[in-house]
């Protein structure tokens, strides 16, 4: 038996290490432990029971206005009880996220080895996204194992000579659609079954990003109300994320208008199946740029540069900056040019075919009997 520590701390996460964690629970030669350090509460909370996960250890780290300092001084302190009392034979962290640098900085320290899930993003921007880019480097030179979604994160990795145990797997977020989306969804948001699903065209829209506060939220808001205002058969759905900072600009810009909803962020089932029945989605987010186009949707992304060129290569995305008049553009395209729509609708998602987490497991077994 090996035993795994997975350690994740917020919703993104915990969407992408869900399905991996179920799948090494089925697994008879590991032993699957879970260690979430709260970095998000309540958002984490929701992917959590979706997933009917119980965590073995809570950090609770989050409080009211937390800092970057805060969360990495909290989790390094709080994992060094969880990894003396657990003892792992590997401990697992996820992507980019404060919490997943700190964990494997923890790890090192107790010097375990780290696998790190969604290994090989870049941007080559140390301070785009911000502290994103950082994390996952920092975490890609501690980390034994290496999974990357695609052939191009793997390539990021040896360009930077790290040359063993990288295994392209797929992203895992595409696993986690077995558990979240169907057909015959009913929407735990009641404002979500109100809205005419089917009958009109729905754009899904979030926008939170640290380095899009100020000026490029209000230009990305501006944008929307033009695209809400001219299209009136056009239904803007956004999930507002719940950074004061993020919720003063868009309920200036957004809040009253007739064909945008602005709801409180929602739970990954709403949200995976919101999109699945979307005609666009809009964003700053990284993941949504690799959901989306597992369900044909397009993705413009509003910020001015990705982590997921793979999806800009393959058409399913595309980078349109945070300029109000180029993201109208953008988007007016789309919605006026069905052979173009199309074009990006059909091409071939690069994100995998949802059997990512099987790949880890079965690496990872194979890496743990090389080592004996």
């Amino acid at each position: 038996m090996i035993k795994v520590l997975s350690v994740f701390g917020t919703r993104p996460e915990a969407i992408k290490m869900c399905p991996l964690v179920k799948e090494m629970e089925l697994c008879s030669e590991m032993e699957s432990v879970v260690c979430i350090t709260a970095q998000h509460r309540q958002m984490l909370d929701q992917v959590l029971e979706v997933f009917e996960i119980r965590p073995d250890y809570d950090l609770n780290v989050m409080s009211r206005c937390q800092t970057l300092f805060d969360i990495t001084a909290k989790v390094i302190c709080g994992l060094k009880e969880v990894l003396e009392d657990s003892h792992p034979d590997i401990v697992l962290v996820h992507g980019d996220t404060t919490t997943s640098f700190a964990a494997a900085l923890a790890a090192f320290y107790c010097r375990i080895p780290v696998g790190h899930v969604e290994a090989g993003l870049r941007t080559y921007d140390k301070y785009s996204p911000f502290p994103e880019e950082m994390n996952r480097t920092l975490t890609g030179d501690i980390a034994e194992l290496h999974f990357s979604p695609t052939t191009q994160n793997k390539d990021n990795l040896l360009c930077e000579n790290i040359q063993k145990n990288i295994f392209v797997t797929g992203n895992t977020v595409i696993d986690a659609f077995k558990t979240t989306v169907r057909d015959t969804y009913v929407f735990e948001n009641e404002a979500l079954n109100t809205l005419p699903f089917g009958e009109k065209r729905f754009v899904l829209m979030t926008a939170h990003r640290r380095e899009n506060l100020g000026k490029p939220l209000e230009n990305i808001c501006k944008a929307v109300l033009r695209l809400a205002e001219k299209y009136t058969d056009i239904h803007f759905v956004y999930p507002v994320h719940l950074n004061p900072a993020v919720r003063k600009t868009v309920f200036a810009y957004l809040d009253g208008k007739k064909n945008i909803t602005l709801l409180d962020p929602v739970s990954v089932a709403d949200m995976h199946n919101m999109m699945a029945r979307s005609f666009l989605v809009m964003t700053d987010s990284g993941g949504l740029q690799e959901e989306a186009p597992y369900f044909g949707i397009p993705v413009l992304v509003m910020r001015t540069e990705t982590e997921r060129p793979e999806a800009v290569e393959m058409g399913t995305v595309r980078v349109v900056g945070v300029k109000e008049e180029d993201i109208v553009a953008a988007a007016e395209h789309l919605i006026n040019d069905a052979t173009e729509y199309d074009k990006m609708a059909q091409a071939v998602n690069p994100y995998g075919d949802g059997h990512a987490s099987e790949r880890i497991i079965d690496a990872i077994l194979k890496w743990a009997k090389e080592e004996k």
